[in-house]
């Protein structure tokens, strides 16, 4: 039984971690104030596809609002170059069908680890587990294995991120509507590969530094119980 009550309690671990690592997604993309902005000074993307930074920050916070679902299509209408046009043509509107669908698919697999983490404890509860004494020290053990695997997982796409960047395309995409052309197509100007590196980047820190912060409050309580 203290087997079952352990599992139970490195699996809550696990769960959690996966909502941080969505969280960590969604704190990057949406709630991060000018990265969007400095990304594009950064790559000189107001050049590359002649437009006006207002006009271009215009254009991502409908697509962010797009895929968070805040809006039923992709159709907006700006300037490019002088003149005014919709920015999405058809080919960048089905594939971003496509990512919105991973968006709020992740959204819902946050939803449901939480509520399974939920369920964990209850289990361990009813199970008359020594809740306060092992909870804490099953989620230092599963948020520290979880977080190893993560860490192998990044440094391996660290370490080439150009092909692992292709192999994530042929993982979550069944069609080549990914691959863009600079020369027709504005959506890979605005996201072009260094972009989503540097995202990648500053996702990792932040699921880091909330994955230390958990660890370190579970490490905290299970310390105090070993010592009271």
């Amino acid at each position: 039984m203290k087997i079952l009550h352990r599992l139970l309690g490195i699996l809550c671990a696990f769960c959690l971690m996966i909502v941080l690592l969505i969280t960590s997604v969604e704190a990057v993309t949406y709630w991060t104030p000018g990265y969007y902005e400095h990304e594009y000074e950064k790559y000189n993307v107001t050049e590359a596809v002649h437009m006006e930074m207002d006009d271009l920050l215009e254009v991502t916070d409908q697509m962010m609002a797009y895929l968070r679902g805040d809006r039923e299509d992709l159709h907006v209408m700006t300037v490019v170059n002088g003149q005014p046009r919709e920015f999405f043509n058809d080919r960048e509107i089905a594939h971003m069908e496509d990512v919105r669908g991973l968006f709020l698919g992740a959204i819902a697999l946050r939803r449901i680890c939480a509520a399974a983490a939920v369920v964990c404890v209850a289990l361990m509860f009813a199970l008359k587990a020594d809740v306060k004494r092992l909870l804490p020290r099953m989620l230092c053990v599963g948020t520290g294995l979880f977080f190893l695997m993560a860490a192998a997982v990044g440094l391996l796409i660290a370490s080439d991120f150009s092909r692992y960047f292709i192999v994530f395309h042929h993982i979550f995409f069944n069609n080549d509507l990914w691959i863009l052309n600079p020369a027709t197509d504005l959506l890979i100007n605005i996201v072009p590969e260094p972009f989503f590196a540097d995202t990648a980047f500053r996702i990792g820190v932040t699921f880091g530094l909330s994955v230390l912060v958990l660890f370190a409050v579970c490490l905290f309580f299970s310390l105090r119980k070993r010592q009271g």
